[in-house]
């Protein structure tokens, strides 16, 4: 190891670790559409004043999901349209059927597709941001709106 690595580490260990936690909301306008939240994450994340560390993002909902993809139109379209294919919004989903559920909104195709991508995301803070790659950007996905959303965002580290 070098000098100048073995002096970070050292710097570094000397650093208070700390915990920032706060909720973003995030009203959505359609059924299913695709946020971009990667600036609004990046503002807590410069707020926290946490350099290095990680950033835990959880969606408060169970018809909703994150995801980290490329940000264009053309693609988004894709996205959307991927999801409509694979889980259909009128096949005979028990949730939407009053014999099995009490669930009025008939929306037991958005709760499979957040399934599928999952409500939670931990990413690597550097240098008091994101670490994301040349194309990445963080995207909170909407199946059952328009509705009033909310995401906790945990960053830790020092």
């Amino acid at each position: 190891m070098s000098s100048v690595a073995a002096g970070v580490i050292r710097e570094e260990a000397a650093a208070k670790y700390r915990i920032y936690t706060t909720n973003l909301d995030c009203p959505t306008s359609e059924r299913n559409q695709l946020i971009n939240i990667t600036a609004e994450v990046n503002a807590v994340v410069a707020r926290s004043g946490i350099r290095n560390g990680t950033v835990h993002i959880q969606s408060l909902h169970t018809t909703t999901a994150l995801m980290l993809n490329e940000w264009q139109d053309a693609l988004v379209y894709d996205i959307r349209t991927l999801f409509s294919q694979i889980v259909l919004r009128d096949s005979d989903w028990r949730h939407n059927d009053e014999r099995y559920s009490d669930c009025d909104r008939k929306n037991a195709d958005s709760h499979l597709r957040g399934m599928l991508l999952g409500q939670t995301m931990t990413l690597q803070v550097r240098n008091t941001a994101i670490l994301l790659g040349t194309w990445q950007q963080l995207i909170l996905v909407e199946f059952d709106g328009p509705r009033s959303r909310s995401l906790s965002v945990q960053v830790a580290g020092i």
